[in-house]
């Protein structure tokens, strides 16, 4: 089958006539095939290339979400139909373009590729040429997103259990909270780094993983960023291990969509591929909390599939990013969550505050560590979104955040959300309010 495939892609490339070529184009290079699911994002430049879409109304066989435009996957995939193979071999042709990798997004009813723009040839110029063409659903920059957290050098690693050193567990009273809610069973997907699914602080809280960056599955396990989300969510409770996560009986999907770029000290980078693969696969999921401790600029292609999501009954929760802007992915979108690090300043209009500062959490290899970051206030208040959904499976990302926001209470001269106040009030609320 996969074959067969193959031989019609060579056959429309080899029988169509070359258009005229935009000025300073270039031939794009045929013959090359699609990336596999997740290939080739450390050859990427948010810099240089871009992202482009074309309709995709025609589904065959069943493939997933991540897979590329000539490589067939296991069942599950949704693939390029003729209409969207043709459109792109054109364009490709037309406009002198050398592709990354593809992938469908059943959801939107669109086929996307990364794309590398000829040399010579500005990509506004390309970006405004594409923006004419009718083939053409959706043309962007490929944009780069970081994650915000930024680890304490200075602090010392634990192996011993150190609940009372979590100071968001402690500030926020997630162990009175825990004593009406749990969040037993309720989804959370982290989109993020990997994280270290061996850990013994996560065994058993962990469901499922997707990496939509590479195949590298030591790689996934050694990464820190999503390791510490995943760990103030939902470490592990009463297992003699480390420390106690807000909701402890919450179960995670891990989607890698961030990497640490080799030889640099810098954070951890994702960009609009990956996420976009990230938040598509979880359309097709029945998860309610999406949990995004990550950001950075707007971009068309990550709002469409944002909104889609939210559509749905998602509740998203983002962090702040640290100059405090709300004109960026994800917290520019109506309905996320959007959660700051606790201040003594007044938060902006919405955004709810909670601790982000020397969190003690979970790291790769089975350790401990502090961390620091609007990430990790973000990831409290993923949890505590897990303790209410827990009670009240039907509670909208509307309610959820005025409950947060009225229910926070002030912890060290800081105004910041509340656990076991939030738990109580959705308790003791009426039946009809949930």
């Amino acid at each position: 089958m996969k074959y067969g495939f193959l031989a019609l892609l060579a056959a429309l490339v080899a029988s169509s006539a070359c258009a005229q070529s935009l000025p300073n184009a270039t031939p794009a290079t045929h013959g090359e095939a699609s990336s596999a699911p997740g290939s080739g994002v450390s050859s990427m430049d948010p810099q240089r290339d871009i992202v482009l879409a074309v309709a995709n109304p025609v589904e065959p066989p069943a493939t997933h979400a991540g897979s590329s435009l000539l490589g067939y996957a296991p069942s599950g995939f949704y693939g390029a139909g003729q209409r969207a193979i043709s459109n792109l071999a054109e364009l490709k042709r037309r406009y002198g373009l050398r592709e990354v990798t593809g992938w469908p997004i059943k959801a939107l009813n669109l086929y996307c590729v990364v794309l590398e723009p000829p040399p010579g040839m500005a990509r506004d110029a390309l970006l405004k040429a594409l923006a004419k063409d009718e083939r053409v659903q959706l043309a962007q920059p490929l944009q780069d997103y970081s994650v915000y957290a930024q680890k304490d050098a200075d602090a010392q690693s634990y192996n011993d259990p150190y609940v009372n050193l979590q100071r968001g567990f402690v500030e926020t009273d997630a162990a009175l909270a825990q004593n009406v809610s749990q969040g037993s069973g309720v989804r959370v997907a982290v989109v993020d780094t990997g994280a270290d699914t061996s850990h013994l602080d996560l065994q058993g809280r962990i469901h499922d993983t997707q990496n939509e960056v590479d195949n590298d599955e030591a790689s996934f396990n050694r990464d820190s960023h999503g390791t510490e989300v995943a760990g103030v969510i939902a470490a592990d409770a009463d297992n003699h291990q480390g420390i106690v996560g807000i909701a402890p009986k919450a179960v995670l999907s891990i989607y890698k969509a961030c990497w640490y770029p080799v030889g640099t000290n810098s954070g951890a980078r994702c960009n609009s591929f990956t996420l976009a693969k990230a938040l598509a696969a979880i359309i097709d999921t029945d998860t309610r909390i999406i949990n995004l401790s990550l950001g950075g600029p707007a971009d068309p292609l990550l709002d469409k599939l944002l909104s889609q999501l939210l559509s749905q009954g998602r509740i998203v929760v983002a962090a702040l990013p640290p100059n405090g802007a709300l004109d960026g992915f994800p917290v520019n979108r109506q309905g996320v969550i959007v959660v700051r690090e606790s201040d003594t300043s007044t938060a902006p209009a919405g955004v709810l505050s909670a601790p982000g500062n020397d969190i003690l959490t979970t790291q790769p290899g089975g350790g401990y560590d502090f961390t620091s970051g609007s990430s990790m206030a973000a990831a409290h208040v993923s949890g505590i979104v897990a303790l209410l959904l827990d009670l009240a499976p039907k509670l909208d990302a509307r309610s959820a955040h005025d409950l947060l926001l009225r229910s926070s209470k002030l912890s060290k001269g800081m105004f910041q959300v509340n656990a076991a106040s939030a738990v109580t009030a959705l308790r003791d609320a009426p039946k009809a309010s949930r």
